[in-house]
């Protein structure tokens, strides 16, 4: 159904958006972003008697170095997904087939954003960094909320589509 189609491309681009809006911010706004991610990997917020202190990093080199990649693969994440709906959106009146063939840029920046705000947010950061011990650095509410709108988005846009009736 053409409506449904319509709908995997709207819902890839809202995602190409977040992520650009995200990128953007932390590119334009690098010193306040920044920030945060010194907090996280210095730890210097978790609590005091945590014996995971150790994972710290405390080198300002490695710190913008993380957030370089880290706003990397948020562009990477934006740039895909825009690749996506537009790919989904320039053959959405096509044979099935063909749409579901269209589907490999979305397909790839949703799962790039999945690994950004799951992996990067609640697994490196939330886990290892332990930084769901923070009470003023820590995003895991935010990162949860993106990965499962991301992780949504990525089913329903994998699910085959049928070709249109005419």
């Amino acid at each position: 159904m053409l409506v449904t189609r319509v709908s995997k491309i709207i819902l890839v681009a809202a995602i190409a958006l977040y992520a650009t809006l995200v990128a953007f911010g932390n590119v334009t706004d690098y010193g306040s972003n920044f920030v945060f991610m010194q907090h996280v990997l210095s730890m210097d917020t978790i609590f005091p008697d945590a014996t995971i202190s150790y994972r710290a990093i405390d080198n300002p080199v490695l710190h913008h170095a993380a957030y370089m990649l880290l706003i990397a693969a948020q562009i990477a994440t934006a740039l895909a997904s825009w690749g996506g709906a537009g790919k989904m959106f320039a053959v959405r009146n096509a044979a099935a087939l063909t749409f579901n063939r269209s589907k490999g840029w979305a397909v790839a920046g949703l799962t790039l954003g999945f690994l950004v705000w799951q992996v990067g947010f609640m697994t490196i950061g939330g886990e290892w960094f332990g930084m769901w011990m923070s009470s003023s650095w820590n995003s895991l509410q935010s990162a949860f909320r993106v990965f499962i709108t991301i992780v949504g988005v990525l089913i329903f846009v994998a699910m085959p589509d049928a070709d249109i009736e005419h």
